[in-house]
């Protein structure tokens, strides 16, 4: 039985995570401390006594995220992986987990690629909503159909799909979907068209921080969004994660591949429990739990 291990992404950030492994754990303090040394300012004071609206700042939001779920896995002595996945953002949380990148250049990646992104929120302001209760290929139809510009964005388990776009081209979706049956739709909190091709403008400063990283192989596989496919290569790798600024999250995919190369215990790495719920819905028989 091959134990996966799973990094939630933006979204399942919460005041006072990680505070309690900074006050109890001298390796995680240490962790938290270079942190705030490596990003200049104290990102553990808005952890964990900031304010709500603060930590949900895109720039707060992917380093304070990845910063918890990172050393969680750096701290537990039980994290032996088989194979590893991320949401997101948590993809970049499961490469340092998994010695892909070291922890002080994954969280500047991280650092630069919120920066990247919030910038392209600026330049184009956008939409995402989540669609409940309709299935995939009629999501898919309805954005085909609608001008301006929308596409499915973050297939996240049966019956759930987050759409992405211009703020009038998510507007006229979610009028069509809600006429299609839709059972519920959720407009997001974001600015920004994540995982769409208007990211693009952030894929220049992404590459180039991708290009001063040294990237290793992998101490297992990753399932990266943009494909659901394993990869230990590094050159792959790198490639994947530019990518997935621009292509959709395969979640859904990604947790079925992973089943069907062996996976039956999902242990998520993070803060939240949205994953542990995806991948259930995902997959009745296999068994979840958090670290």
């Amino acid at each position: 039985m091959k134990t996966a291990y799973i990094f939630p992404g933006q979204g399942a950030q919460f005041l006072g995570m990680g505070q309690d492994l900074y006050t109890t754990n001298a390796y995680a303090k240490e962790l938290f401390e270079e942190a705030n040394d490596i990003l200049a300012y104290r990102i553990t004071d808005v952890m964990f006594e900031g304010r709500e609206e603060e930590l949900k700042e895109t720039t707060i939001t992917q380093p304070a995220v990845f910063l918890y779920s990172v050393i969680l896995a750096k701290t537990t002595k039980r994290f032996r992986p088989d194979m590893v996945a991320g949401h997101s953002l948590g993809e970049l949380s499961a490469l340092v987990a998994n010695e892909v990148l070291s922890f002080g250049d994954g969280l500047w990646l991280v650092s630069e690629r919120a920066e990247a992104m919030q910038k392209a929120c600026e330049q184009a302001p956008a939409a995402m909503a989540a669609i409940l209760g309709l299935a995939d290929e009629v999501i898919e139809k309805v954005c085909d159909s609608i001008e301006p510009f929308v596409i499915p964005a973050n297939y996240n388990c049966p019956g759930q799909l987050v759409i992405s776009g211009t703020q009038e081209g998510v507007a006229l979706a979610c009028t069509a979907l809600k006429a299609a049956g839709a059972k519920r739709i959720v407009p997001l909190p974001v600015s920004g068209a994540f995982h769409s091709p208007l990211m693009e403008p952030a894929k220049e400063r992404l590459a180039w921080a991708i290009d001063q990283m040294n990237f290793r192989r992998g101490r297992c596989p990753i399932y990266q969004n943009v494909n659901a496919t394993a990869t230990v290569e590094p050159e792959q790798i790198k490639e994947n994660l530019l990518q997935q600024l621009t292509s959709p999250v395969l979640w859904t995919q990604t947790v079925q591949q992973m089943v069907v190369d062996g996976a039956r215990s999902f242990v998520a790495c993070g803060p939240g429990n949205v994953l542990q719920g995806l991948v259930k819905k995902i997959d009745k028989e296999v068994q979840v739990a958090a670290l």
